[in-house]
């Protein structure tokens, strides 16, 4: 019976595994490569979220409003609500932070119905919400007020509170029912449009101009 030679079989071995070496090396470095030389679990990686920019309007800025609805002192109710649009932007360090023409929301704070010349007719009315960066946020001014009373045989329709300051007077010449008041008094005083009906109620028809006045700043988003 003839002997077998089992002396060369760990040499084979040994150069079977040489061989197979480098293509094992090279499959895992084509794995990496084909990740962009990283792990495949860190090829998800998320980019970072944008911050949306913001800016804070400051306490004491103007917001100038064109009304979008009339406010009456026969019909309207304090808690009713009204709105308008900005006639002029809002800046704040030399940029816009709320463009012209943004949507506003308001309140009426108080509306008293015009009774005897002991309880004339009063209105205070104020900002509640602004449309800015898409959104709508919460604003606080202070409230305008106006308040009719008879002086001397004329209508006055005092405005005040805000920016609002002075008086819009109109005068009654031989009994006449009533009288338009356009014009402003006094610095910064918002030019309302109100008018005295006949039954001295205090009217603000729709596209008049008041300004108001932020209680506090605000921050809102810009585009």
């Amino acid at each position: 019976m003839k002997k077998r030679n089992y002396s060369l079989l760990p040499f084979a071995l040994i150069v079977a595994a040489a061989l197979c070496l480098p293509g094992c090396s090279s499959n895992g470095s084509n794995a990496n490569t084909a990740n962009g030389g990283q792990p495949a679990s860190s090829s998800a990686g998320s980019s970072p979220a944008e911050t949306p920019q913001s800016v804070t309007i400051p306490a004491g800025t103007e917001l100038h409003v064109t009304l979008g609805t009339t406010i009456d002192t026969g019909t309207s109710q304090s808690g009713d609500s009204f709105e308008g649009t900005l006639s002029r932007p809002i800046l704040v360090g030399g940029g816009v932070a709320v463009p012209r023409d943004a949507r506003v929301r308001g309140t009426v704070v108080e509306a008293r119905s015009s009774g005897r010349l002991s309880k004339p007719a009063f209105l205070s009315v104020a900002i509640t919400r602004i449309q800015a960066g898409g959104s709508w946020v919460d604003v606080n001014t202070h409230p305008v007020t106006l308040e009719g009373k008879s002086h001397k045989k004329r209508d006055v329709v005092a405005i005040g509170g805000g920016s609002a300051l002075g008086a819009l007077i109109g005068g009654i010449a031989g009994g006449g029912k009533g009288a338009a008041i356009g014009a402003g008094a006094g610095a910064g005083a918002g030019t309302a449009g109100a008018a005295l009906t006949g039954k001295k109620e205090i009217s603000l028809p729709a596209e008049s101009h008041l300004t108001f006045r932020l209680g506090r700043s605000v921050t809102v988003g810009t585009q």
